[in-house]
């Protein structure tokens, strides 16, 4: 069955709800599996980038809404995944990168950004004007986050029809949680109110309208709201569906638009099943995969440490803990507690706040080194089973690393795949 994402407010409306999950890293290991399980399962790959990984002067990840496209497409090539099967998205494109700047120099850089976005094929956008500039309230109101929301999705109207192909889909609303967890340990989260989901939609109708957007409007698709899960450092706060009950009946009310989920890293099956079920469809992740990333590189550290005589003591732990420590400004502002708490926090915490440190030279040169060291090793069972007892099917026989580590980013994948109810019988999804 193929599926385009302007037809899952229908499939909820017809009582057979589908969901789609939305890959948000740039991790190139990451980039593969999400490729290869979407090769394997014959179904759609939604990537989305952001605007502080990526934008037009390069983000923290040094790429370009280009660059990252061609990443895309070329490990795609490399796995066999089909590109009419790729959605590419681009997440919170508003001022939010310079947002220490005046509202109208904010805006002109998120102007040039989306423009660069929508020109290197993204075309699920999401329109996040909410945060005040320099001199502004931290959050805005609905009527000026509109007007800037308008403003930017007029940008990408031309700039799609500069590029041809297909015109930009769009998700608005703006109540998400902190981007990549909570820095505090959490106790509850309420849902948005129906109310003010309501009014988001009317506000931005409205704008829009007076805009000469009334066509684009059409075309968005979804809106952001919290529907009460989020993780921490900590912990996570699983998904309640007995608290949305008001929630839902804004998609009665406005049947063009599903809810975007935001933060489901760490659900699990049952409660992202639910969230597709009560109409938030696209289920976005992103720690959550670098995370487990990180685990299966950890084991194969203290799998090597234990198997080869030269190896070492956990190298690339030592090197991730040193670089850190040597660079803190991704991490000292979130993480808090006593020195032995910040330490196991750097390398543990769920907000996954290393996955900014493994671009770096000294980072990719341990893994390099790791992999090196256990390519073609054959590992005992009883050392995976110390170390990473999920992966008893890759003992006593020649040792693929790479192998090891994209099947721990498919196995996640695959529980937001039986969410979605994407099978591998199914139809790729074009764009």
């Amino acid at each position: 069955m193929q599926v385009h994402l302007n037809e899952l407010a229908r499939f909820r409306i017809e009582g057979q709800p589908r969901g789609i999950v939305s890959v948000c890293s740039a991790h190139p290991i990451v980039l593969r599996a999400a490729l290869r399980h979407g090769r394997q399962q014959a179904s759609t790959v939604l990537i989305e980038a952001t605007c502080n990984q990526v934008n037009h002067l390069g983000g923290y990840t040094g790429m370009t809404p280009d660059d990252f496209a061609s990443l895309v497409m070329k490990i795609a090539a490399e796995e066999g995944c089909p590109e009419k099967s790729i959605i590419l998205g681009g997440d919170h494109l508003g001022p939010n990168p310079w947002r220490d700047r005046p509202a109208e120099e904010a805006m002109a850089e998120a102007e040039k950004m989306v423009a660069a976005y929508v020109e290197a094929g993204f075309r699920k956008i999401h329109l996040d004007a909410s945060m005040g500039c320099k001199g502004e309230a931290l959050a805005l109101d609905d009527e000026t986050t509109a007007h800037r929301a308008a403003r930017l999705a007029a940008v990408a109207e031309a700039s799609a029809k500069r590029a041809g192909g297909a015109m930009p889909v769009y998700v608005i609303g703006t109540e998400v949680p902190p981007p990549g967890g909570a820095d505090h340990a959490l106790t509850a989260i309420e849902p948005t109110a129906a109310t003010a989901a309501l009014k988001t939609i009317e506000v931005h109708r409205r704008v829009f309208a007076e805009a000469g957007l009334a066509e684009a409007f059409g075309r968005a698709i979804g809106l952001v709201v919290q529907p009460g899960v989020e993780f921490g450092n900590h912990n996570v706060i699983f998904y309640d569906s007995s608290k949305i009950a008001a929630l839902q009946s804004v998609l009665t009310e406005e049947p063009q638009f599903v809810f975007e989920a935001h933060s489901t890293d760490y659900q699990g099956t049952g409660p992202l099943t639910s969230l597709v079920r009560d109409g938030f469809p696209i289920l976005k992740v992103g720690p959550e995969l670098t995370f487990v990333l990180r685990e299966a590189l950890y084991a194969l550290d203290a799998i090597a440490s234990d198997l080869l005589p030269d190896y070492g003591q956990r190298p690339l732990y030592q090197v991730m803990e040193a670089l850190m420590l040597g660079q803190s400004g991704d991490w000292c502002r979130h993480y808090h507690g006593t020195e032995a708490e910040m330490r196991w926090l750097r390398h543990y915490s769920l907000s996954d706040r290393i996955r900014y440190y493994w671009a770096s030279a000294e980072a990719q040169g341990a893994v390099r080194c790791l992999c090196a060291a256990l390519r073609g090793q054959s590992v005992p069972l009883p050392l995976l089973w110390q170390h990473m007892p999920a992966a008893l099917h890759f003992a006593d026989a020649p040792l693929d690393p790479d192998a090891v580590l994209i099947w721990r980013v498919m196995k996640s994948l695959s529980d937001y795949h039986a969410a979605c109810g994407v099978g591998k019988n199914e139809q790729p999804v074009s764009r």
